[in-house]
């Protein structure tokens, strides 16, 4: 499409906090990273700092800041642009107008298996091998991908996407819009045994996993169910790869979880939560809203003060850890004096 045409498109959907040079009018055709796009590709710089690089793209337009020196810079190489408070955000919705990813049309192929008692809501494409237990329930626009399994009594919310050879245990309860990637496990057992005497006696998990509206899961990620009661994970939270989240878990809303990811039993996150990766949080903890904590750190206590950064292990403020780090940086050095102290006191 044209650029001009392009814009309208991105102002229609972003509406009218951009603005764009209409000097240039190229034909944009797709899409690409700022050092790899190519003519007829729209790029995105998405600060005054990667700006530089406006000077050796290929690309034939790009999203910049509001920022007179890029725009300076795409006039100065000739490229139509279009200026945004938030060029990542603008070009994520453009991308969409480029490319759509793959999912199964309306219907039901002939191998997959749904039990009478199953409910299927309209529009919804269920793919080959896949099986619908009794009383699971399918809304309407869901789009189930080739070998997923959905356990009884389980929910999926309309509009929902179930990629390959994800499951969704019994009672589980999906909302709408959500994402479930390939190999995700939706409701399996939580970690529930009593020790005794003579060994562990297992405690069955009765309880329900429950994800609100727009909640991605990644590719191999687990939420599982507890004993009693139910594991939330609240609207809009994205969840990334290999993640665990335990029995009794509560997950606020639009909270990002970053691969690899360990939460034990009972953990409470509250809105707008940021874990990083490879983060572990101990048995029944709670982070405040906002609480970010930065990449490999161990929480052990509880953080009831919002917008706390943490780091390290044991988690501690990031201020705190920053010092610390620089202190244990210096450690050889601070031995060396502490020797030559000792051997001058002739301790």
């Amino acid at each position: 499409m044209k650029f001009t045409a392009l814009v309208e498109k991105l102002r229609a959907i972003a509406g009218d906090g951009i603005s764009d040079c209409s000097e240039e009018n190229p034909e944009i055709g797709a899409i690409g990273a700022l050092d790899e796009a190519i003519a007829g590709q729209l790029t995105y710089v998405e600060n005054a700092a990667k700006a530089k690089g406006l000077a050796t793209t290929a690309a034939s337009a790009v999203i910049i800041p509001v920022d007179e020196s890029a725009k300076k810079l795409a006039r100065d190489r000739g490229l139509a642009w279009i200026t945004s408070p938030a060029p990542k955000l603008l070009f994520a919705q453009a991308v969409t107008l480029f490319y759509q990813p793959f999912h199964p049309a309306p219907g039901i192929h002939p191998t997959a298996v749904i039990d009478p008692a199953a409910t299927i809501g309209k529009d919804v494409a269920i793919a080959a091998n896949s099986v619908i237990q009794g009383d699971a329930v399918i809304g309407d626009g869901v789009r189930i991908h080739a070998n997923v399994t959905v356990y009884p009594g389980a929910v999926i919310g309309v509009d929902t996407i179930l990629h390959s050879g994800c499951v969704i245990e019994e009672r589980s309860h999906l909302g709408a819009n959500c994402v479930i990637h390939s190999g995700a496990v939706i409701g399996g057992e939580g970690f529930g045994f009593v020790p005794t005497a003579t060994g562990w006696v297992k405690l069955e998990q009765t309880g329900q996993v429950v994800l609100e509206d727009s909640v991605d899961i990644g590719c191999n990620t687990t939420v599982d169910r507890p004993a009693l009661g139910e594991t939330r994970v609240g609207s809009n939270t994205k969840i990334d790869n290999m993640v665990h989240i335990g029995h009794g878990c509560v997950i606020g809303r639009n909270c990002a979880i970053a691969a690899q990811v360990g939460l034990a039993g009972g953990v409470e996150l509250g809105d707008g939560v940021v874990l990083a990766g490879q983060v572990g949080i101990a048995n029944r903890l709670k982070l405040a809203k906002g609480t970010i904590v930065s990449s490999k750190s161990g929480v052990t206590r509880s953080a009831s003060k919002p917008g706390q950064v943490l780091s390290g292990f044991p988690a501690v403020s990031n201020k705190e850890w920053l010092k610390t780090s620089a202190i244990i940086r210096r450690l050889p050095e601070m031995y060396q004096t502490l020797k030559q102290i000792r051997k001058h006191l002739n301790l």
